[in-house]
């Protein structure tokens, strides 16, 4: 994170791109390179450029030719290799299914809430040898969330502000009882990526926001059945369209230079840590040297 004398911050922008988007057009300078964690290998090398001059940082998140299933993510590594290279904001995108009647295939949501029913992944940076419990009662950047709700709004795309992300492991779909369950659980969009992809981004002190873009209606809908691979595809690839152009839109807004983040994102490891200075197993320590070098050196 480049900072100035007077506190202001460089932003460097990350995006994650999922289903359908694997590349970010317009990019000048771009170069792909190929980013080391302690966690192991992200999903691809991170595509470097600048978009309206302004820096940002690509990752692909099942990889280039969507190799990787959601189960089988290093979340991890996906998080610190953006931390590493100086990232301070991550938009997230990602290829949801509805749970709702208002939010139709190529709709746009802004995500505010999760439910996490994973229970295969690693979630946490910390454990035994250091540990922290950090705060995700409010998981997505507010600041980030109006940029991107405005980006939507000023270029005509369908958007919702606010609603609930069901992250089920997968790789299956829901079943017809699942759907109808989440459903009353009052969730707006069921996916497979975003938990604990957003939980590792707090504890990585980074702004994380998420665009859910609708693809089809769960299993729920009366008209499922009625709906083809081609036609679930064809409204896959318009919203990978959208969200570059929302990309595109929304960088002048999130990577001017600012100050500390109005919603303690980058403040969220302060109270955090529980282990004792003297406890701290420093193999554990030194794989946490980006995620949380921040409070470990001030410690």
């Amino acid at each position: 994170m480049a900072e100035d004398a007077t506190g202001t911050v460089e932003p460097l922008i990350g995006i994650i791109g999922g289903s359908g988007l694997y590349d970010i057009d317009g990019l000048e300078e771009k170069e792909w390179r190929t980013v080391e964690t302690p966690w192991g290998a992200p999903s691809d090398d991170l595509l470097f450029g600048r978009l309206h001059g302004l820096r940002c940082v690509f990752l692909p998140r099942h990889g280039r030719g969507h190799k990787i299933s959601p189960s089988g993510l290093n979340y991890r590594a996906n998080i610190d290799a953006l931390k590493r290279v100086g990232c301070t904001d991550v938009l997230s995108l990602s290829a949801v299914g509805s749970l709702k009647e208002e939010l139709p295939p190529g709709h746009f949501v802004v995500i505010d809430q999760f439910i996490d029913r994973t229970f295969a992944r690693e979630k946490s940076f910390f454990g035994t040898g250091c540990v922290a419990h950090v705060s995700v009662a409010h998981p997505v950047c507010s600041r980030l969330g109006d940029a991107l709700e405005g980006a939507a709004r000023g270029l005509g795309l369908p958007v919702t502000r606010g609603g609930t992300y069901l992250t089920m492991e997968g790789p299956q779909f829901s079943t017809y009882a699942e759907s109808v369950l989440y459903r009353s659980w009052g969730c707006s969009v069921i996916g497979m990526t975003n938990m604990p992809e957003a939980k590792l981004a707090r504890e990585a002190e980074l702004c994380y926001a998420t665009v859910a873009m609708v693809t089809d209606y769960d299993c729920w809908h009366e008209g499922h059945d009625a709906v083809t691979v081609d036609q679930v595809v064809k409204v896959l690839f318009g919203n990978a369209d959208n969200a570059r152009a929302l990309v595109k839109a929304v960088l002048p807004v999130v990577g001017q230079n600012r100050g500390l983040c109005s919603a303690g994102c980058d403040r969220a490891l302060e109270y955090s840590l529980i282990t004792a200075p003297a406890a701290r197993d420093p193999e554990v320590v030194a794989k946490l040297d980006v995620v949380a070098g921040r409070v470990l050196k001030a410690a």
